[in-house]
C-alpha cells in the first residue's frame, strides 16, 4: 500500500512535494480579486451565490448576535466545554512566545526594541469537507494573545446561509470581533483591500483550498500572509521497537484529512513493513474516510535507512509540517533535527493531540517550507521597532567612521547629516 523506497546502499536526496498552482487557477484568482476590489459586497454576495450556492442579500454577510446566541445554544455542552478547553490552552501556549520590549544605553547611545500588535488580523477557517472550528481557535487565539483589536474570521456558509454553529461558537469564544459568512479567494480579496462590511486587515492567516492559498499569494504584500498551505503532511521516524498496529492507527489518522495528504515512514528496520501491512489493511477497511484515506496512502511511501543519521537527513530533507518519533532515544533524535514544523515524540504522543491544542498550533508550515518557516505564532501578530536616541558624545564618537562609510557609497548627503551635527555646538 506504501511505495517502497530502499536507501540503505545509496545517498539519495528527498524532495519535498512542492507546492504548484495550476495557471488556470491563477487566472480564476486574480478575476475574483479584481471584482471584489470593484464591487465590493455585490462582488461577495453574487460570488457566494455562485461558488456555495447561497443567497447571502437578506441575510447578509455578517454573523448577526441572534446567530451567535442560536449558534451557542445549539452547539452541544460537551463540544462547547472541549472548545473552551481548547482556546485555554491555546492561550497559555501563545502567552508564552510573545517578544518583549528592551533598552540599553552605551557609549551615550540609548537604543532598544519596541513590541506592537498589528491593527488587525483577517483569520480565513476553511469549510467543504469539514467542520473546523478547532481552525478557529488556532488562528484567533494567537492573535488575541498578541494585543490585536480587531480580528475577523471568514468562513464558507451552510446551504441556508449561517455558519456551522461550532464555528460561530468558537469564533465568538476565541475572541473574533466580527465574522463573514464568505469563503474561498474571495473572502481573501475582501480581507486584503476591504469591502462595504469587511474592514481590511494587516495580516491574513489560516489554511485553506488551492483557490485560497493562490488568493493569499496574489495579495502578499499588499497584508502580511502566514504562509501558503499545501496539502498535509507526516513524516514517521521509527525502528523495530515500533507498535506496528500504532503505525498503522497513525498513517490512517493522516491519510483521511485529504485525498492529497501524504505521509512518509521513515525505518531503519525493513521487516517492520511487512508486520505493519496487515495492521493498516484492517484500519483502512474500516475507516469512515476509506476513499479519501487510500487515495492518500496511494501517494504515500515508506523509506528505509541505513541508521538515524540517515533518517535525520530524510527528515531534513523532506521538512515536513508533522513529524512523530517513534524510536527509544527519541529526544536524541530530534537534536539531529533541523526542519520540521512540529514535533511529536514517544509512543504515547499522537499527533492529533497538537491538531487540537495540546502544546501546538496546528497552522503549520507545508511544502518543504519549514527549511525557513515556522508554526502560526502569537509572535507572527506584532512588529518590532527599533528605537535609536544619541546625545552629542555619541555623534562625535561615531560621525567620523559612519561618514566614512557614506562617503564610500556616495552618500554625502548621509555624511553631511551625521558631520552637522558633530560639528555642531549645543
Amino acid at each position: 500500500m506504501l511505495e517502497l523506497l530502499d536507501l540503505r546502499d545509496r545517498r539519495e536526496r528527498l524532495e519535498p512535494r512542492r507546492l504548484e498552482i495550476d495557471p488556470s487557477v491563477s487566472e480564476a484568482v486574480r478575476g475574483i480579486v479584481e471584482r471584489v476590489r470593484a464591487e465590493g459586497d455585490a462582488a461577495l454576495v453574487a460570488l457566494t451565490r455562485r461558488f456555495d450556492g447561497v443567497d447571502l442579500s437578506e441575510g447578509g454577510l455578517l454573523v448577526s448576535l441572534d446567530e451567535f446566541e442560536r449558534a451557542e445554544q445549539a452547539t452541544p455542552p460537551d463540544l462547547r466545554a472541549a472548545l473552551d478547553s481548547l482556546i485555554e490552552r491555546l492561550t497559555e501556549f501563545h502567552a508564552r512566545q510573545l517578544p518583549q520590549p528592551w533598552t540599553d544605553v552605551t557609549a551615550g547611545v540609548r537604543f532598544g526594541e519596541i513590541v506592537r500588535p498589528v491593527r488587525s488580523a483577517g483569520c480565513y477557517v476553511p469549510g467543504g469537507r469539514a467542520v473546523y472550528p478547532s481552525s478557529v481557535a488556532m488562528t484567533v487565539v494567537p492573535a488575541v494573545v498578541a494585543g490585536v483589536e480587531e480580528i475577523v474570521v471568514c468562513s464558507p456558509p451552510r446551504a441556508d446561509g449561517t455558519l456551522p454553529d461550532a464555528v460561530a461558537y468558537a469564533a465568538l469564544k476565541a475572541g473574533a470581533t466580527s465574522v463573514v459568512k464568505v469563503g474561498g479567494a474571495q473572502a481573501i480579496a475582501a480581507l486584503a483591500y476591504g469591502v462595504q462590511s469587511v474592514p481590511a486587515v494587516d495580516r491574513i492567516v489560516g489554511p485553506g483550498n488551492v483557490y485560497v492559498t493562490e488568493a493569499k499569494r496574489q495579495v502578499a504584500g499588499t497584508v502580511g500572509i502566514d504562509g501558503l498551505a499545501g496539502p498535509t503532511e507526516l513524516v514517521i521516524v521509527a525502528d523495530a521497537s515500533a507498535d506496528p498496529a500504532l503505525l498503522a492507527v497513525d498513517l490512517v489518522s493522516q491519510a483521511e484529512h485529504d485525498p492529497d495528504a501524504s505521509t512518509t515512514l521513515v525505518t531503519t528496520d525493513r521487516a517492520l513493513l511487512d508486520s505493519t501491512a496487515p495492521f493498516l489493511e484492517s484500519e483502512v477497511a474500516q475507516a469512515a474516510r476509506r476513499e479519501v484515506v487510500e487515495a492518500s496512502l496511494a501517494k504515500s511511501r515508506a523509506v528505509v535507512v541505513l541508521d538515524e543519521d540517515q533518517a535525520a537527513e530524510v527528515v531534513n530533507d523532506l521538512a515536513p509540517e508533522h513529524l512523530e518519533v517513534l524510536i527509544p532515544n527519541a529526544r536524541a533524535f530530534v537534536e539531529k533535527v533541523r526542519n520540521a514544523g512540529a514535533i511529536f515524540l514517544g509512543e504515547w504522543t499522537a499527533v492529533p493531540f497538537g491538531d487540537y491544542g495540546v502544546a501546538s498550533n496546528h497552522v503549520l508550515p507545508t511544502a518543504g517550507t519549514a527549511r525557513f518557516a515556522s508554526g502560526l505564532r502569537a509572535a507572527d501578530f506584532v512588529t518590532i521597532s527599533s528605537v535609536t536616541e544619541m546625545d552629542q558624545s555619541a555623534v562625535e564618537r561615531f560621525a567620523p567612521e559612519t561618514a566614512a562609510i557614506a562617503k564610500a557609497e556616495s552618500f554625502a548627503g548621509h555624511a553631511r547629516a551625521m558631520e552637522f551635527r558633530a560639528e555642531r555646538q549645543p
